[in-house]
């Protein structure tokens, strides 16, 4: 359902120009032009940036967010469907390229697709969209017909003229359409008029992905390409120093072996594989620097460190946490610690470039379409207005696409081939070997008691990795990452669901040499098994139900209770489990959403773990394809439980030792427990979906596991402690 330019070599030569070729699937600057181009049998008129009609009835959306599983496409899709008040059956997508976003004043908005935000923080202006599009179609027919405009009306792609019963299909005014000035005063639907958002709607990119037709990075294929496999520096912040390209010159297939800046060495050749077989044999020295001689041990230690330091950010203060701990009746305390892990998209990173004196062009799937972008202009050399991203879908992404450097490395290897074009794939273990992983944390919960129980008072110590000081230094405020509190701060879109008298939850930065990034879920992940399975603790410490615990620091966050207790009264909390089966509880905050599982385990005494069925409950505020959000929320838990029983890299020799799926292990489908998904959309905002639900997957199974055996588990991956799946 979504069009994906294609080429083949007639039209590849007959684009050539002085560079040497000329690809671009421009779009003019104006809709006028395009209705001209639609009049002499050129392109659909645009009525709009956001709505491109056919004179078929068929309407093309445009998506600026990437496509990676997660169904925005689709979703954002009916927000402009909804307000165009469009026959849903006739409607397909097209990717507008960021190239094409700058020249027109960023008309699509920001490209950039991650942290949960596709949809809350653009479904204004593009509902406004389809919103416009509809006024202006109605206003052309309006004026063809010379009634006024309120008396017509758009439904199904269809305008009537109530009065005289007259009706025109939108293919029929789109031209006309086109050309009327864009309404300044534009009016979106109240929610509860919804008749296509809203709805549990079929994806509009399932049918091509099973029968094969979907284009990701890795399956595009260009006139005369050439392929090139890369290998880095295994060292983070090694240098390359020397390779041997005479040893493997004659192999077969290989056209050229090319350093890449002064890290990585690539190998040019006719097909993949025949690039990989010969970097593989290819003599390369290395000067791995002082980071060769980092351990695991050493990088725990240094957080370790941390732990006790006397100079940390605060991220959420009130009260007087050391003078109530002082005078706490009881004090509770327990040390938590979270590994580096990597993301495994299921298609490797990757990019096609060709490059030439007066153009560059990218086609890759990246999750940030104008960082890719800036990427290659940067590598180039080239203005902005001679270069070019073309977006495909992504094989998935999980934050590891927002990063360009793979667009950078394809770039700098097609300039040592002019005008031919490479395909840059990294294989399996470059991938592993050059993440950027999740951040590695500890930390230190104390909690101070009363006489009666009651949580009086609350230090958390983190002590670990910043992202942003790795990623975005400049985004740090005061030096602090405010990324490091997502769900423990004490308001906003990520804060903390309980209320505590004297608390304080500060961060002790330490940053290895491993590089971090964001990661599905990113900081909520660590934190929510911290505070939930503490709460636990806690909870478990003062003879008191798990949930009542919860409820009673809860009175002031009556969205937070309202999740936990969905979660609670649909998985039967209080009343007995199976035999032999045992339920944990947890709830978060996260990307605007509020969410909160309730976990049923039982555990063999040989370590066999089985995760019978999971109750999850989300209030996203709005839910635009309610469908959608069950398939996330279930595949949110693949990867958070697959990240607490087998998720861990770890460092030896400052290089990462788990290159492949046989020592970074992910979960099978008959491990995969029942998931019951409870959508509560209470309105007035908008959360996000892919990833908030992702944190309470591990707390609530850590929970249920000590429910089942008395033990507490504070260090991951689950494996590293006898526990495998059954």
């Amino acid at each position: 359902m979504t069009y994906m330019p294609q080429l083949d070599r007639r039209s590849f030569l007959a684009g050539s120009a002085a560079a040497g070729f000329s690809f671009g699937f421009a779009i003019p600057s104006s809709g006028d032009a395009l209705a001209q181009g639609a009049a002499s049998g050129g392109a659909a008129p645009e009525v709009n940036a956001w709505v491109v009609i056919r004179p078929d009835d068929t309407v093309v959306i445009r998506i600026a967010r990437s496509e990676m599983g997660q169904g925005t496409l689709t979703g954002l899709a009916q927000l402009v469907a909804e307000e165009l008040e469009c026959d849903w059956s006739k409607v397909t997508t097209e990717f507008p390229t960021p190239g094409q976003n700058v020249a027109r004043n960023r008309v699509w908005g920001d490209f950039s697709t991650g942290g949960s935000r596709g949809i809350r923080e653009s479904h204004d202006y593009v509902r406004k969209g389809g919103a416009a599009a509809r006024m202006m179609l109605i206003e052309a027919t309006a004026r063809e017909w010379k009634v006024p405009a309120a008396e017509c009306k758009a439904e199904n792609s269809v305008i009537t003229h109530a009065p005289s019963g007259r009706s025109i299909r939108y293919g029929q005014v789109a031209a006309a359409a086109a050309k009327i000035e864009p309404p300044k005063d534009v009016k979106l639907k109240d929610p509860k008029d919804w008749k296509i958002a809203g709805k549990p709607l079929k994806r509009l990119d399932t049918a091509d992905k099973v029968v094969g037709k979907m284009v990701y990075g890795i399956d595009v294929k260009l006139p005369g390409m050439l392929s090139a496999a890369i290998l880095d520096c295994p060292v983070f912040g090694g240098k390359l120093k020397s390779f041997d390209a005479a040893a493997i010159q004659s192999m077969k297939g290989v056209r050229k072996v090319v350093p890449v800046d002064d890290t990585a060495v690539a190998v040019i050749a006719d097909t993949w594989w025949q690039a990989k077989t010969a970097l593989e044999k290819l003599p390369v020295v290395w000067d791995e620097g002082a980071n060769g001689k980092v351990q695991q041990a050493d990088i725990d230690k240094m957080l370790a460190g941390g732990l006790d330091a006397e100079q940390a950010f605060v991220g959420n203060q009130n009260g007087d946490v050391k003078a109530a701990l002082a005078g706490a009746a009881r004090k509770i305390e327990a040390v938590y610690s979270y590994p580096y892990q990597h993301h495994v998209t299921m298609e490797p990173l990757n990019a096609t470039a060709v490059y030439a004196a007066e153009r560059c062009e990218v086609w890759t799937s990246t999750q940030n379409g104008e960082a890719a972008l800036a990427a290659v202009i940067a590598a180039s050399g080239l203005p902005a207005d001679k270069c070019e991203v073309h977006k495909t879908f992504l094989g998935t992404g999980f934050g590891r696409r927002g990063r360009s450097d793979y667009v950078d490395q394809a770039v700098k290897i097609a300039k040592q081939m002019p005008g031919t074009p490479i395909k840059l794939l990294w294989s399996r273990e470059e991938d592993m070997a050059h993440g950027s992983y999740h951040p590695i944390t500890q930390c230190r919960l104390t909690a101070g008691l009363d006489d009666k129980g009651n949580l009086s008072a609350l230090h958390m110590r983190i002590s670990g990795q910043s992202i942003l000081a790795g990623l975005f230094a400049s985004r740090l405020a005061g030096g602090k990452d405010p990324a490091v509190f997502q769900g423990l701060n004490a308001s906003g879109e990520t804060s903390l669901g309980y209320s505590v008298d004297n608390l304080l939850i500060d961060h002790a930065m330490r940053n290895p040499h491993v590089p971090p990034g964001f990661w599905r879920g990113v900081n909520v992940n660590q934190n929510a098994i911290y505070v939930e399975c503490f709460i636990d603790e806690l909870a478990h410490a003062t003879g008191q139900d798990p949930l009542a615990f919860r409820l009673e620091l809860m009175d002031k966050h009556p969205k937070n209770r309202a999740v936990l207790q969905a979660v609670a009264d649909r998985a039967g909390w209080g009343k007995p489990a199976p035999a032999g089966v045992h339920r944990g509880i947890a709830h978060f905050m996260g990307f605007g959403s509020y969410v909160a599982a309730v976990s049923e385990v039982s555990l063999s005494g040989d370590g066999k773990l089985k995760i019978h069925r999971i109750v999850a409950a989300t209030d996203p505020g709005h839910a635009v394809n309610p469908a959608q959000i069950e398939r996330q929320i279930e595949g949110s838990f693949v990867y958070g439980l697959s990240a607490l029983i087998y998720g861990e890299c770890t460092v030896k020799d400052g290089r990462m030792e788990q290159l492949n799926f046989d020592t970074y292990e992910v979960m099978r489908l008959r491990e995969m427990p029942k998931v019951e998904s409870i959508i509560m959309p209470s309105g007035g905002f908008w959360g996000g979906v892919g990833e908030p639900t992702i944190c309470v997957a591990a707390p609530s199974v850590l929970n249920a596991i000590f429910a089942a055996t008395g033990k507490r588990f504070r260090t991951f991956p689950l494996k590293n402690h006898g526990i495998s799946m059954a």
